[in-house]
């Protein structure tokens, strides 16, 4: 539960796209708040030494460290739309990205900077609520994705019909997008993938990894 403290800064912070000095601080609480259900959703990514990586709206930078510890011999990239963001995570990363192994750039899911099937792995961790075009962005998300590459949506809230106000109250503030399981795997379909699995958390909160996989030998469709 959020102190009021922490809601003034959240708001003042704008975790639509964070900003200022307000922003600094919600991203320095989210990499911790969020690392449990990071933890949880990246147990279904099957990461290997030498993939190459990508997390769409990194945030504070929490989930590229921690995936860093995997990826050793290959390569992780964080895109975030937001400049401080962008700056917060690659002061989190600081050493990773000194040694090249890592690149932090200022970017959006709408048109991802990157040539088709660029990455192995692909990641978003409670950023779709702010996706413009959901289902657009996530055909974005699969062009840059490999053959048998796989894609996982993260989130620590979906539509279960039973959200406390608390999170409903959010959700009218920040206005966000949040959908169904059902939902979720439609607009996947929508998009293209091939395989989709959805995950949703057994330790009674309402966690949910959408987990997308292309498959192997198929291109995505332009």
């Amino acid at each position: 539960m959020s102190t009021p403290e922490q809601e003034s800064v959240t708001e003042r912070g704008n975790p639509r796209k964070p900003e200022g000095e307000y922003g600094r601080q919600m991203l320095t609480r989210m990499n911790e708040s969020h690392a449990a259900v990071t933890e949880w959703g990246l147990s279904f990514l099957d990461l290997h030494a030498d993939h190459r990586v990508l997390d769409i709206g990194c945030g504070g930078g929490a989930a590229l460290r921690r995936m860093a510890q995997t990826v050793t011999a290959g390569h992780l990239t964080g895109a975030d739309y937001s400049p401080v963001s962008v700056e917060t995570a690659k002061a989190f990363n600081a050493d990773a990205i000194a040694a090249q192994r890592m690149e932090i750039i200022e970017a959006s899911v709408e048109a991802l900077p990157f040539p088709d099937r660029s990455f192995d792995r692909i990641i978003t961790v409670e950023s779709f609520y702010f996706w413009p075009s959901p289902a657009e962005n996530l055909a974005e998300v699969r062009r840059v994705l490999r053959p048998d590459g796989r894609f996982l949506l993260i989130a620590d809230i979906y539509d279960s019909g039973s959200l406390p106000e608390s999170d409903l109250e959010n959700i009218r503030k920040y206005q966000l997008f949040n959908p169904t399981p059902e939902r979720f795997r439609a607009l996947f379909q929508e998009a293209g993938f091939p395989d989709i699995r959805v995950h949703l958390s057994e330790n009674g909160k309402p966690w949910i990894c959408v987990e997308a996989r292309n498959e192997k030998g198929k291109e995505p469709s332009s």
